[in-house]
């Protein structure tokens, strides 16, 4: 099954970027129906880097809903301009494992007016219930494709060396030292 989505975000596209290698994002985006809690030592990380994540699914942000592996990677060789990530992991137990195939692939890209192209295609396999599981995944993806477009207007990215990225930090260090 494939499932694709393509939105423009209020945002510039370093922010896009910030937000979707961010493990406190996606909780945001799939909630209220799921959260994700870390199965490792030192919790879920400030951004994903490449590699395996173990993590705990929870339906309503509350029951487990098995286990799940985050396999996070960052292809290269893309358009000038467009970077992805891409999730091969998938759920190890629990509902969601009836999938056996999982391709997650996240891309941004900038808009002439400097807001944020994004594209996001899953394709997943079920096997025998391809066809029951493709609505419910389809119609989580546009909940997901809702929330990302509720979010965008409120991310930001204060890259190192600006004025309020030092100011910010000046804060944090002050805040240490007392």
């Amino acid at each position: 099954m494939r499932v694709l989505l393509k939105l423009t975000l209020e945002c510039t596209p370093d922010a896009a970027w910030r937000a979707l290698r961010s493990p406190a994002v996606l909780r945001e985006v799939v909630a209220p129906w799921l959260d994700f809690s870390s199965l490792e030592d030192g919790g879920l990380p400030t951004t994903w880097p490449e590699g395996r994540h173990r993590v705990r699914a929870l339906a309503f942000r509350r029951f487990p809903a098995g286990e799940e592996l985050v396999d996070v990677s960052y292809p290269g060789g893309l358009p000038t301009g467009v970077r992805m990530l891409r999730d091969g992991g998938g759920a190890l137990t629990g509902p969601l494992a009836v999938f056996d195939r999982w391709d997650h692939r996240m891309a941004v890209s900038a808009l002439p007016d400097g807001r944020t192209l994004y594209r996001d295609q899953l394709i997943a396999s079920a096997g025998a219930l391809d066809l029951v599981a493709w609505y419910p995944t389809w119609a989580f993806w546009q909940w997901r494709g809702m929330r990302l477009r509720q979010l965008a207007p409120g991310w930001s990215y204060d890259p190192p060396g600006t004025a309020d990225a030092d100011a910010t930090a000046g804060i944090a260090g002050a805040g240490a030292a007392a």
